[in-house]
């Protein structure tokens, strides 16, 4: 196991190379002393928490991150080594990393919009689909008329992926806006619809049997037997809902929508800023690792009362 001490010594080594090394003489990267500042900031953070950590808990979970820091540590060294000192990488295909952190603090306000547009219209869209797909695959899960009307049209349509629906889509609705929340719930909907629908039939016959014995309604079945039962379903669902409405989002708004993270990339690339691209794909994964993280946490807050039964 990488100890905590050789983590802040790799990124004291990165602050030094950076630092020391000079650049290539046609580079002029005007944050070089910054990003080794923060480095070197980020060392000494590593290094303090090293030694408090005997005494405080909080830091067991920067203990399990080590080795991840460690290689990240080795991998700024390799990119910077790379790009700003040897230059063996072309220009601008391949930016050091100071060219990210320059266009992140430079043109934050742009991006900053972008992130905004891009959730506000992700949010619409992922709501819409999970909640269309969660009651859809209960009525065909729990119903078989909804299932025979319902189950032929989800088999012709959810195969298909959404973005093949963009053309018909930007014609038919009103605006750009409009039919990009279409196709990101479009592309949330189907897997929701499915694994709802397969939690709900794959509850066990029993649980509505004894609930029936004690005189439960039908709406009581639905409610309170069959959805809970079937939840765990739902999540994985949704899980597989939020990766596909986040790669339409960013087709979307490269095609059609003139704000966003997406588009902002497509600007960046046709400008040929590919540490603009860079940055934008960065803040891409951010967005959607935290919003996965956030998706977590309402499972375990919701499903506690299964902790122990169900292996996630």
């Amino acid at each position: 196991m990488i100890g905590g001490l050789s983590v802040a010594a790799a990124w004291s080594m990165v602050a030094v190379l950076t630092a020391l090394w000079p650049d290539k003489p046609e580079s002029d990267w005007a944050y070089t002393g910054g990003f080794a500042i923060a480095c070197g900031a980020l060392a000494l953070a590593l290094a303090l928490a090293a030694f408090a950590g005997v005494r405080f808990v909080a830091f067991q979970r920067l203990q399990r991150l080590s080795p991840w820091l460690f290689a990240l540590a080795l991998f700024f060294a390799a990119w910077e080594a790379v790009t700003a000192k040897l230059g063996l990488l072309p220009l601008p295909f391949f930016p050091p990393p100071q060219a990210i952190v320059e266009v992140v603090i430079d043109d934050w306000g742009r991006l900053a919009e972008g992130i905004f547009a891009s959730a506000r219209l992700l949010a619409t869209g992922y709501f819409l689909g999970a909640a269309v797909g969660f009651v859809t695959g209960v009525a065909i899960g729990w119903s078989r008329l909804a299932g025979y009307w319902i189950h032929p049209v989800l088999r012709f349509i959810g195969p298909l992926p959404a973005t093949a629906w963009l053309p018909l889509a930007f014609f038919v609705f009103p605006s750009s806006f409009s039919a990009s929340i279409f196709l990101i719930a479009l592309a949330t909907g189907f897997p929701v619809t499915v694994l709802t629908w397969s939690g709900v039939a794959c509850v066990k016959s029993a649980y509505y049997d004894i609930a029936r014995t004690l005189g439960a309604t039908q709406r009581f079945l639905v409610l309170k037997v069959a959805i809970p039962a079937a939840m765990p379903h739902v999540f994985v669902g949704l899980f597989m809902g939020l990766g596909n409405s986040f790669a339409v989002l960013v087709v979307a708004e490269m095609l059609g929508v003139k704000a966003g993270l997406g588009w902002y990339l497509q600007w960046a690339q046709g400008w040929a800023a590919y540490a603009n691209m860079y940055a934008a794909l960065l803040l891409m994964a951010f967005l959607c690792s935290g919003l996965i993280t956030l998706l977590f946490r309402l499972r375990d807050r919701l499903l506690s009362w299964q902790k122990g039964l169900v292996r996630w």
